[in-house]
């Protein structure tokens, strides 16, 4: 259901440009980082294509930065993070080189889906990426997901154990690439499998083990805490998630139909919420769910949408403009079942719905003036820091893009407060 690309070589560390016109125009530029869970992806997906933010008179770029065990792995005698340093080169080279692509180096917004995003909420809390763009957009994940420096080295040690090596940068180079990306598939899969709960700590929840770490250097704290400390406080940024997250990960599968309530009990137990307090607010919000849909529903707030708008509340306590939305279009796909799925909004984001590989998602005809309308919205952001909708305050104003897109107050209240003092 997620396309992915894989080009021969070593040759990683690129990026690809459109822009209107290589003069000196000075036109506001977009860095895309694109998602994959920080082991999978590329900038040079054919959803990525940026020729309509360059119609529409911005400068686009899309980046790529190492992934799993290159980038992301604790090792001796290496920096750590090394993804997130890659980001960092690439905004740097923006910031150095983007004027000869028609571009102004002092309106740069940084955005991004899912690992993507996750990413640019990381780099908002980085010492090391502050100045180097102006404005941010965060779509489908926020600033929890990191791991601390202990469980990112209990990875690294499952690896080299696997490998037969130490988790040392000599021992880990001379391994053939393709025996990484093999032993970095089966510690995923050990994790998940893991009959204990607690043997893996925060990555037990997300089943991310190669996500950025709390290093003490390049990161030192959760990007949520550093957010909540005002760090970037001088940026814009628009941050949502999708109605549905989730059901991309349990409706393709058909897992949605094989969740009773002791696996739904057992999940909210395990994301540290009280299944009879939490539960109750999600049947009470949908009476006639099943037990994976109402799965759905808790995950997709629990992964994606009570972090970020966690992050509109900590920017909101320092006076940062924060603006919220939700992608609530729901695919035909399945039934009607994927729902406002992760990933469905790319392609409105975008304005590349005629692109076939996102067709598996969004079906053959998703509405044109969705399209219209959400990527307009990203244009404005970029251009102006304004989105076209009241920041995120008191009031919790949220946009929903739909068929007919609204503005809500505090929408799903009942199921965000569920989670106070838990996420």
């Amino acid at each position: 259901m997620l396309p992915d690309l894989k080009i021969p070589g070593q040759d990683w560390l690129n990026l690809s440009i459109w822009t209107p016109a290589a003069d000196s125009a000075h036109r506001p530029v977009m860095v895309w980082i694109h998602g994959g869970a920080f082991v999978y992806g590329s900038g040079s997906l054919s959803g990525y294509d940026g020729s309509k933010f360059a119609r529409d008179g911005i400068v686009c770029v899309t980046i790529n930065y190492r992934l799993g065990v290159d980038g992301f792995l604790l090792i001796d005698g290496a920096p750590a993070n090394r993804g997130l340093l890659d980001q960092v080169a690439a905004l740097k080279w923006v910031r150095d080189n983007i004027v000869a692509f028609g571009g102004d180096p002092d309106a740069v917004t940084i955005a991004g889906e899912s690992a993507g995003a996750m990413s640019v909420v990381t780099l908002l809390a980085m010492p090391a990426a502050a100045g180097l763009f102006q404005r941010a957009i965060a779509q489908s994940g926020a600033g929890h997901h990191v791991i601390g420096a202990a469980t990112a080295a209990k990875v690294a040690d499952e690896l080299a154990r696997r490998l037969g090596v130490q988790p040392a940068i000599e021992d880990l180079s001379a391994v053939p690439i393709n025996e990484l990306i093999a032993a970095q598939a089966s510690v995923g899969a050990r994790i998940a499998a893991a009959p204990d709960p607690t043997e893996w700590g925060e990555i037990r929840r997300n089943l991310m083990p190669f996500e950025p770490a709390i290093d003490g250097e390049v990161l030192t704290a959760r990007p949520i805490d550093r957010l909540a400390e005002g760090i970037s406080t001088d940026v814009d940024v628009l941050i949502g998630s999708n109605a549905e997250e989730h059901a991309l990960f349990l409706v393709p599968s058909g897992i949605i139909d094989f969740v009773g309530d002791d696996q739904l009990n057992t999940t909210l137990a395990l994301l540290g919420a009280d299944p009879g307090v939490v539960g109750a607010d999600y049947r009470a919000a949908l009476p006639d769910a099943s037990p994976g849909e109402l799965l759905t529903a808790a995950l997709t707030d629990w992964f994606y949408r009570v972090p970020a708008v966690r992050g509109a509340e900590a920017r909101l306590e320092h006076g940062s403009d924060t603006y919220v939305f939700e992608f609530g279009w729901r695919s035909p796909q399945f039934g009607g079942r994927l729902g406002a799925c992760h990933g469905l909004e790319i392609g409105f984001v975008f304005d590349n719905l005629d692109d076939p590989s996102g067709h598996p998602m969004a079906g053959a005809v998703p509405p044109q003036t969705l399209a219209d309308e959400m990527h307009g919205t990203w244009v404005s952001f970029v251009k102006t820091g304004r989105p076209g909708w009241p920041v995120y305050g008191i009031e919790r104003t949220v946009r929903s893009f739909g068929t007919t897109s609204t503005t809500f107050n505090d929408p799903g209240a009942p199921q965000r407060r569920a989670w106070d003092g838990i996420r």
